[in-house]
C-alpha cells in the first residue's frame, strides 16, 4: 500500500480486489484499457470519460498494474470465463424459449 497509496483493497466472494480510492476496481481500468481498437495514445484518456475517473487515476491502475500484472490478468481471464459462461447460459435459455 505505501507504494501504491491512491489503492485501496475491498473483500468479496472472488477474494481480495484492489480498488482506486474514489473509483473502480483496477482490474475494471485495466480492462478498458489493454487491447481492443482504440488507438494506444487514446486510451488513457478514453478509460478515464468510460469510468468518470481524471486521467491520474487511470495512471495509477496502469502503476499498480505494472507491480501486480499476473495478479489483474487472473482476475481479467477469471472475468472472461465468468462472461463466456453467462453468454453460453443465456444462447441456452434462447434456445429452450425456440421449442
Amino acid at each position: 500500500m505505501e507504494a501504491h497509496p491512491l489503492v485501496v483493497f475491498r473483500d468479496g466472494a472472488s477474494a481480495r480486489r484492489p480498488v482506486l480510492v474514489g473509483g473502480p476496481e483496477v482490474v475494471d481500468v485495466i480492462g478498458t484499457i489493454v487491447g481492443g481498437d482504440v488507438p494506444v495514445d487514446q486510451r488513457r484518456s478514453r478509460a478515464a470519460k468510460l469510468l468518470g475517473i481524471s486521467e491520474t487515476l487511470v495512471d495509477v491502475a496502469l502503476a499498480y498494474y505494472a507491480d501486480f500484472t499476473a495478479e489483474i490478468d487472473a482476475a481479467l481471464a477469471d472475468r472472461a470465463r465468468a462472461a463466456d459462461a453467462a453468454e453460453k447460459s443465456w444462447q441456452r435459455q434462447r434456445a429452450l424459449l425456440q421449442r
